[in-house]
């Protein structure tokens, strides 16, 4: 009989706190509580800022602002200013999103950060720290467990084998080949739970892009498997014509003849 508040290391433990689903079932699977814990630190690591956070993401923000309408969902050091329409598309009040350019200064982002996750009218936040170290982490990880609130710190991929106070820590690989539905490889390294044997694998394009992009790739196998139209024939080489002199003399002699007894 299991105790609460108590996790054995061999199974996936049950969160205490609050969690927001990840809106992909194969990715809630595998989390303790079944999705996004409140007040921790989700660590998401990735090759390029920029890429992949935002689908991985968005389904959560969503589902934040549909219960709390007004709720801000602060951006600190975002790599890139987000596309209003896109994000639209996935649920997102635009209005409610609040983007500070730090301008690459690390303590400044890191003050930020901490301000955000401390603010009554802020639901999450999302901070891109690539220079964040460990003693770092662990205030903003505080931070977050007092207020309650989602954050993910961005991080590059070097940073798997530092130190980290967060909980849930992911890696993210994008396919080349998005075959079988899937275009994005999650690893998850850590958690509180057993190491998973594989790789989530999930789809983070909208439902319409990837009928199009699916209906796009058909018609190129397609026209990739059909076979090849026969070749044309090759037109006869030129052959000049070849006129027979003896003939024309004759027919020539003949007009002369035929004018000579006229004229007689």
């Amino acid at each position: 009989m299991g105790i609460p508040h108590v996790w054995r290391a061999g199974s996936v433990g049950a969160a205490s706190m609050q969690t927001i689903s990840t809106g992909y079932d194969a990715l809630s699977h595998v989390l303790p509580g079944g999705g996004w814990p409140c007040g921790a630190m989700t660590e998401v690591l990735q090759p390029q800022p920029g890429q992949h956070e935002w689908g991985l993401v968005a389904p959560a923000l969503g589902t934040l602002q549909a219960a709390s309408p007004s709720a801000l969902v602060v951006l600190v050091g975002a790599p890139y200013c987000p596309f209003g329409p896109a994000l639209g598309a996935r649920q997102l009040n635009m209005q409610r999103v609040l983007n500070i350019n730090s301008k690459n200064d690390s303590p400044a982002m890191l003050w930020a950060t901490r301000e955000a996750l401390q603010c009554a009218d802020v639901g999450a936040v999302l901070a891109w720290l690539p220079d964040a170290r460990g003693a770092h982490l662990r205030r903003l990880q505080i931070a977050a467990l007092s207020a309650d609130k989602l954050l993910f710190v961005f991080r590059p991929l070097h940073a798997q084998h530092d130190s980290s106070p967060a909980p849930l820590r992911l890696k993210l690989a994008g396919m080349a080949q998005a075959g079988a539905g899937h275009n994005l490889q999650i690893e998850v390294f850590k958690r509180r739970g057993p190491l998973l044997a594989a790789p989530v694998l999930i789809d983070t394009r909208p439902p319409r892009l990837a009928a199009l992009l699916a209906a796009s790739g058909e018609r190129v196998h397609q026209h990739e498997t059909e076979p090849a139209p026969a070749p044309a024939p090759a037109p006869a080489p030129y052959a000049p014509a070849l006129f027979d002199m003896s003939e024309i003399l004759r027919k020539s002699l003949h007009a002369l003849d035929r004018t000579a007894s006229l004229q007689h």
